[in-house]
């Protein structure tokens, strides 16, 4: 096995010490217990050798070729075909991707299609130009969660409690490791976004609201992914490219609406949101991401001043910088296949999922009339060359994927080691808010384990898990090896001598010792995720606690959340109260906690509201429980009542049923009775499938069978307005029921297909008697585009229209 050697150290300004000086600045900020972290490993002086084999290579390469190792498609789209025919720089997969379109395929598939496009990408080119190996990069966020049977670990909210940066870097190492199994060489991850509004869909992507602690912990996850730069095996066997990400703003938008906007004095916003970045650059991270997010009007993805002047200028990052998911598309005066002024901006990488070809076509064409100097051409493919360099994928003892460190071994995917990295991080994450003497849990004690939530593996693991969204359609069958917090707590009562038993509704014919409810946020991701108030909206957990509290039946709550959220009225009802995160596959770590077999030292990286509204942003002023916050299990003292009285409770149904790729709560989808959850899937005739409209997979394409229907089920009234559209017209009857009313969608369908996104309202007019539910019926296969789906009160006879 070929040796993997670093020939060009990328060399950067900053240390972690001077990322967690720079914090200090910040006006009360909390104070966090310092991690347990090692000292940065010396910088290795960068060798010339290296760097006249990329110029050499570089000297030889024709325009197309250049432009090529700046564009990145994704695997649902590109092939190895076209691989061979442009040579593409790299690819990814995407949250919902899978090789040959197969999103569940078997690891083996996985590096099967990575020597395919190893195979094309190196395939010999005419005139002697060189054929430089493309590389594959993954949102491995979590463990290498793409992949079935990987190892799933804590997301980062849960990590930010450990305190713990060395089982960080372990955690980075084997999640390298399990990639390397598959084929892949680069992983987006870490994410170091500090933020600081919980009601942004991606909290439980960042480690704290603390910038300390997130430079931190992110430096550590890069060190385990990369090894630690200037040793050995810096980017050796066992480790792959790692991205922070994303530069920079990401988790402070106003609202926490996501891909908003941030706004402020821009030295203060850097003395928040680009901490980490010294930190990640010290740690010697190969490639940096730009974000979607706009600072003070301007998206990143074009902000020259933050991209190349801060971020190369003032921290001396010269790596490669890449960019989000059709993030480009979002800059004044760019659209996804025409935007020269990312790369001018200091963008080198456009991560352009489904519109390779035509970027690439513009992109020649600018630099042929001059609009893009070959010069920026050069640095940015340099940049490119120069991390394939690193990552061992340049010259003669080049290996492809199969051929590496790691790869195919099965045994290592999911293994007894890594789950065990995990189970340890599970519980040194739980945070203990709340605890009336019920906890631990003694010898011989008879458990009842309720809610939804309780066996549920994919629930416990959240977004960016096997699916972009995650999923509680996903069932245990698809974890192998993975351990409920059901299963565990079985295993930790039966080896005490107890019993455990689950039931869902909290329905028992002995009565328990104790009951555990396990309940929590649905997965989610990114937009989907985004909050207006910190309101639990799922009174399952509530009403299971109550009923047993009425019982008699002590109770501990174990909390499932990608973020803090107003939990006043379960912390009243629970006699002991965990926030347990998104723990992951190792459900056996929580119940490690609960029985005392580890101790409960996690600690709360983000203050915990006292107000269902929105939290003040890193203060302790209205925050319930502070930043660093957790109670050891001998810490039996009482909690006051707290006030149950929140102005957002028994708000009515939502007005929006679908939008932004997800259904609203209480919504349900179903199709010949099957449900399909968030609107995905298939079932009675009809399958929906995720569709980029404005953001990645904001909409649904849905394709109906003759004969099919399509329910939404929910409350509210008025009338129905859809956004939607259709490529064909209508080749049979096409119709619209709610209520005892329906109406005929032919002809107005018939019209408004082949003209783009449309607005259909469906009022009184031609639905009198809307009910709680909307049927979409065809007698002839039918194929469209849905993007959301609203009841709204209209002016009393508004028409109905397409």
């Amino acid at each position: 096995m070929a040796k993997r050697y670093r020939l060009n150290a990328l060399t950067g300004t900053g240390t972690i010490a001077l990322a967690l000086a720079m914090s200090g600045a910040l006006a009360g900020c909390a104070t966090v217990p310092a991690a347990n972290d090692a000292p940065v490993a010396p910088v290795a002086a960068a060798q010339p050798d290296g760097e006249a084999q990329i110029a050499a290579i570089l000297s030889r390469m024709s325009l197309e070729n250049k432009v090529a190792q700046l564009i990145q498609p994704q695997i649902n789209t590109v092939t190895a075909e076209e691989m061979r025919q442009y040579r593409w720089g790299s690819y990814l997969n995407g949250g919902n991707g899978g090789p040959y379109g197969e999103e569940f395929a078997p690891a083996g598939e996985w590096l099967r299609l990575a020597d395919e496009m190893w195979d094309a990408s190196t395939a010999p080119l005419p005139n002697g130009e060189p054929a430089v190996p493309t590389m594959w990069g993954t949102d491995a966020v979590h463990g290498h969660t793409n992949v079935i049977g990987a190892t799933i670990f804590p997301h980062n909210i849960g990590l930010g409690a450990t305190r713990d940066a060395d089982l960080v870097r372990r955690i980075g190492h084997a999640t390298a490791v399990e990639i390397e199994v598959t084929g892949i060489d680069w992983n987006f991850s870490p994410t170091v976004a500090v933020a600081r509004d919980d009601r942004w869909g991606r909290t439980y992507e960042s480690y704290s609201e603390d910038p300390r602690l997130v430079a931190t912990m992110g430096a550590a996850l890069i060190e385990g992914l990369q090894g630690r730069k200037g040793s050995d095996d810096f980017l050796g066997q066992g480790r792959v490219i790692a991205t922070a990400k994303h530069f920079f703003g990401d988790g402070g938008t106003d609202q926490g609406v996501d891909q908003g906007d941030v706004n402020g004095d821009i030295d203060a916003l850097k003395s928040i949101h680009a901490v980490p970045y010294p930190a990640a650059i010290a740690a010697g991270v190969e490639t940096i991401m730009a974000s979607f997010n706009s600072i003070n009007g301007r998206k990143m993805h074009g902000n020259e001043a933050l991209l190349t002047g801060v971020l190369r200028g003032e921290m001396g990052f010269d790596g490669l910088v890449v960019g989000d998911w059709n993030g480009h598309g979002q800059v004044a005066g760019c659209t996804v296949s025409n935007c020269p002024q990312s790369l001018m901006a200091g963008l080198d990488i456009y991560m352009v999922p489904d519109d390779a070809v035509a970027l690439h076509t513009s992109l020649v064409s600018q630099v042929r009339d001059g609009t893009i100097p070959m010069a920026r051409v050069d640095e940015a493919v340099t940049r490119v060359l120069r991390v394939k360099q690193a990552a061992g994928l340049l010259g003669p003892n080049a290996e492809k994927p199969s051929e590496r460190a790691n790869a195919g071994d099965m045994t290592k995917l999911g293994s007894p080691e890594h789950r065990s990295i995990a189970r340890e991080a599970v519980a040194k994450s739980q945070v203990l808010l709340k605890n009336d003497g019920v906890l631990p849990f003694a010898a011989g004690t008879n458990v009842l384990v309720a809610g939804t939530a309780a066996d549920s593996i994919a629930q416990a693991s959240g977004g960016w898990t096997l699916t972009w969204q995650g999923g509680t359609e996903l069932d245990n069958d698809m974890f192998p090896g993975a351990t409920s917090i059901f299963a565990g707590i079985e295993q930790a009562a039966r080896s005490g001598g107890g019993s455990a038993t689950l039931s869902e509704d909290g329905n028992y014919t002995a009565k328990p010792d104790v009951a555990v409810v396990v309940f929590g946020e649905e997965p989610y991701a990114e937009f989907a995720g985004d909050r207006k108030t910190l309101v639990f909206p799922d009174d399952e957990g509530l009403d299971l606690l109550r009923k047993f509290d009425s019982e008699g039946v002590p109770t501990v709550a174990v909390f499932l959340s990608g973020r803090p959220l107003w939990m006043n009225r379960e912390l009243n009802a629970a006699d002991a109260f965990v926030a347990s995160w998104l723990p992951g596959s190792e459900g056996a770590g929580v119940a490690d906690v609960l029985f005392g077999a580890r101790p409960a030292t996690g600690k709360l990286s983000f203050s915990w509201p006292a107000g269902c509204d929105g939290k003040p942003l890193n203060s302790a002023d209205g925050a319930l429980f502070p930043l660093g916050y957790g109670r050891a299990l001998t810490d039996t003292a009482p909690l006051p009542e707290l006030d149950e009285t929140c102005a957002f409770l028994g708000g009515g149904a939502a007005a929006e049923w679908y939008g932004n790729g997800r259904l609203a709560n209480g919504i349900v989808a179903t199709a010949g009775g099957t449900d399909l959850p968030n609107l995905r899937g298939t079932g009675g005739g009809v399958t929906a499938v995720g569709l980029d409209k404005d953001r990645q997979e904001d909409a649904r394409r849905i394709a109906m069978a003759a004969g099919s229907a399509l329910t939404l089920q929910g409350e509210g009234t008025g009338s129905f307005r859809i956004s939607y559209s259709l490529e064909a017209a209508p080749s049979g009857p096409v119709s619209a029921s709610s209520g005892s009313a329906t109406t005929d969608l032919t002809t107005g369908l018939t019209l408004a297909a082949g003209k783009g996104w449309r607005e259909m309202l469906l009022t009184p007019a031609c639905l009198a008697d809307a009910g709680n539910s909307l049927t979409i019926r065809t007698e002839a296969p039918l194929t469209f585009s849905l993007a959301s789906v609203e009841r709204v009160a209209l002016p009393e006879g508004t028409a109905c229209s397409f």
